[in-house]
Parts: C-alpha cells; structure tokens; sequence
C-alpha cells in the first residue's frame, strides 16, 4: 500500500511541476495544449490555490509550487511514507 502511494505523490510531484513549466509557454485555450494546461490546473488547483492565499505576496512569483513541493518531499515522503 505504501508502494502506490509513494507512486501517487510521485505523479502528483511530476505534475506540480509540469504546471510550473507550462505556466511558461502561452498555450491556445482551443489547442491540444490548452486541454493539457486545462486538465493539468484541474488537478493542481485544490492543492495550490490554498496555500498560494496563505503565502504573502512575493511580487510576480508565485511560491506555492514550492511550497507544495517541499511538503510533498519532506514531510509526505520522507517523514509519513518513507519513500
């Protein structure tokens, strides 16, 4: 059981940071890439728009992938699940 979860947050990881990168790339709404971007934020965003109200304002970085990285890592992997 813990193996599938270890996978899961593992995926999870992997999109956080997918989002991260395409946030980088304007994409078509109409485009094949505008579903990818649709479906990737449908994903991340009940995780990410909580903590990025919770952050204070860093300028025009948003820190909540970060933060939501680290606590994946550190606390889910490493202290929970000990992936």
């Amino acid at each position: 059981m813990t193996e599938i979860l270890c996978s899961l947050v593992g995926l999870y990881t992997y999109l956080i940071i997918g989002r991260v990168i395409l946030s980088w790339f304007p994409a078509n709404p109409n485009g094949p890439l505008g579903q990818v971007v649709r479906v990737v934020m449908m994903l991340t965003d009940p995780v990410l728009l909580p903590v990025r109200r919770a952050l204070p304002l860093a300028g025009p970085l948003d820190l909540s992938p970060l933060v939501v990285l680290l606590f994946l890592q550190i606390v889910v992997q490493g202290l929970l699940l000990r992936c």
